[in-house]
């Protein structure tokens, strides 16, 4: 029996499982424990702290490198008594620490010094989950915008017939919305701060006054867990690149959006198909449906990860004077984001795999709507000099059923040059796609 709260520790634990060592309270905790010890192995190397035989270094990197259940279970029934997780996790360290250097465990630090290296950490750890899974929707995409860049298709701006595309251009259009956020994503500095109570290192100056903290901070920042540092602080990191990491996430969930919402349109028009699914049902009621869940599902978990991660992103940036408590809470939800992200993409890939194209709908279409002709018609007349072609062109068309029969004979009844009259009378709506191909080829790679 499942008593879980969320789903994603539920129905769909397993298709998470990636991301659960990450974000889980356990994830945290671990990471919680790879600063410690790498903070009290720094001082040890920059001889602030006495020196650690190799077997007692070995065995606080074993700690770290054989992190597990046990190793969380205790931290845990330490908190039961402390109240306090990083206070639990420094108490936990005493077991794998020379009794001598007991005092240096956790010196200097407030609790967020640890935890926004720890969050740190578990943020670049799910982005390396998660890209690869970005990745393989955009490879996807790429490959249909190539592969369908000359297949023309009738454009339906406002819900109306409108200037045909190919549906290479269109799916191409989400791969370059896609790559853009992508680039900016990876730009996002995911910083870490280690500079005491109230981020100005009072602590540890007057221990050691002539010891340049603000620098030790930053190496052992920037080299040691590998994050951006950030000198300038209150007691907690301020959180502006969590939450630009967020507003990335949060703009790839709208891009999503968009174009589950697209194709699910064209499946409902009839230009694609879905590859029927052995024993899968569509229906409990009708047997011949073959709904588009997949990019129904994806919709609705990308909504739930904007909305999620715009709420983080909206709050964590605002603290009371030098910190309150709410970023604590806030931060326990990064794994909701990164879950239904996840889940989302793997929907997403799954209903982009099922498509299959149904080009005679698309011919169809675009030979029952000869109407949208009319834009290249009146645009030649515009370039040849007739200020009311515009008009001229809305009170032939507008509302009309017209045949390309009718829009053929008013080309030809208009006053132009022979040779553009013979390139708008070779026109049909499956070759007016302009630079389609071309656009494609350039923004595809």
């Amino acid at each position: 029996m499942n008593h879980s709260l969320s789903p994603l520790d539920g129905r769909y634990a397993n298709k998470v499982a990636d991301l659960a060592p990450i974000f889980s309270e356990y994830g945290l905790m671990r990471a919680r424990t790879e600063v410690e010890v790498e903070w009290l192995l720094f001082l040890a190397d920059k001889k602030i702290s006495p020196e650690l035989s190799k077997s007692a270094r070995k065995k606080l990197e074993k700690v770290v490198e054989k992190f597990d259940e046990k190793s969380y279970a205790a931290i845990k029934k330490i908190e039961a008594k402390t109240n306090h997780d990083v206070k639990a996790v420094e108490m936990f360290l005493r077991k794998y620490t020379p009794k001598s250097h007991w005092n240096w465990i956790h010196f200097g630090c407030t609790s967020e010094d640890i935890n926004s290296c720890a969050y740190g950490i578990v943020l670049h750890e799910g982005m390396c989950v998660l890209k690869p899974k970005i990745e393989t929707v955009l490879k996807d995409l790429k490959k249909k915008a190539k592969q369908w860049k000359a297949v023309p298709m009738l454009s339906r701006t406002h819900g109306q017939t409108a200037t045909p595309t190919t549906v290479g251009h269109e799916f191409c259009v989400f791969l370059v919305r896609a790559e853009r956020i992508m680039e900016a994503a990876r730009a996002v500095p995911i910083w870490g701060k280690f500079a005491g109570a109230t981020g100005n290192f009072a602590a540890h100056i007057a221990a050691f006054p002539k010891k340049n903290w603000a620098a030790l901070s930053q190496e052992f920042v920037e080299k040691r867990l590998e994050l951006e540092w950030n000198g300038m602080t209150t007691q907690i990191e301020s959180h502006d690149g969590q939450a630009a990491l967020l507003n990335e996430m949060s703009r790839f969930s709208n891009v999503f959006i968009d174009l589950c919402r697209d194709v699910w349109g064209y499946i409902s028009l009839g230009y694609f198909g879905q590859k029927v699914v052995a024993g899968e049902v569509g229906s409990s009621t009708m047997p011949h449906k073959v709904n588009p869940i997949d990019f129904e599902n994806a919709e609705g978990n990308l909504k739930l990860a904007r909305g999620i991660a715009r709420t983080l992103a909206d709050e964590l940036p605002i603290s009371r004077w030098q910190r309150d408590l709410t970023d604590s809470t806030l931060q326990r939800n990064f794994g909701l984001v990164f879950g239904h992200l996840s889940l989302a993409l793997a929907s997403l890939q799954k209903g982009l795999g099922k498509l299959e194209l149904k080009k005679d709908v698309l011919k169809k279409d675009l030979k029952n709507a000869p109407e949208v002709l009319t834009e290249a018609v009146q645009t030649v007349l515009r370039a040849h000099g007739h200020a009311d072609a515009y008009d001229q062109l809305k009170k032939f068309s507008r509302g009309q059923a017209l045949s390309l029969e009718q829009v053929r004979e008013f080309v030809n009844a208009s006053k132009i040059p022979e040779a553009d009259k013979k390139a708008l009378l070779s026109l049909t709506p499956e070759t007016y796609i302009g630079a389609s191909v071309e656009l494609v080829d350039g923004f595809s790679g």
